[in-house]
């Protein structure tokens, strides 16, 4: 019996999604211990339960940005994709963290929409930027 291998292509594919999905949620991450360290000092809590209350609402709401814009299509896509994680993870975390009874003061839902922006679309502007001026170095032809 024979198996079909994935193509390149195909496994370039899924480690753009995966890496792209590790990203966002290391960005989101390192929001919430960046706000902990700021506010608390204490980034960790008792056992990590303070990064983990403080993050989950946000990892939650990015989980639900990636199924709703169906961000695997078009991983690195700034607008297309970025945007709407972003969105979605600003709005979703911020009703999760009201449902959990945690505080959505004004000042931190503009620094947490902000921050997010940077971060989920931000990363996305540079690898986009990197991605082409590598294509136009390969399709340039070389000058000997």
């Amino acid at each position: 019996m024979r198996t079909t291998r994935p193509d390149a292509s195909a496994r370039l594919s899924r480690a753009r999604v995966g890496g792209a999905i590790a990203v966002d949620a290391v960005a989101v991450i390192a929001f919430a211990a960046i706000g902990r360290a700021t506010h608390d000092g204490d980034v960790l809590g008792s056992w990590g339960l303070g990064l983990a209350t403080t993050a989950w609402p946000f990892l939650v709401a990015l989980a639900i940005g990636w199924l709703a814009c169906r961000g695997w299509r078009a991983p690195l896509a700034p607008l297309r994709t970025g945007v709407s994680i972003w969105l979605v993870t600003v709005v979703g975390g911020m009703l999760l963290r009201v449902l959990s009874g945690q505080g959505t003061a004004a000042p931190f839902v503009i620094v947490a929409t902000l921050t997010l922006l940077l971060l989920l679309v931000g990363w996305r502007l540079v690898a986009r930027l990197v991605v082409r001026r590598a294509s136009t170095r390969v399709s340039r032809p070389t000058r000997s």
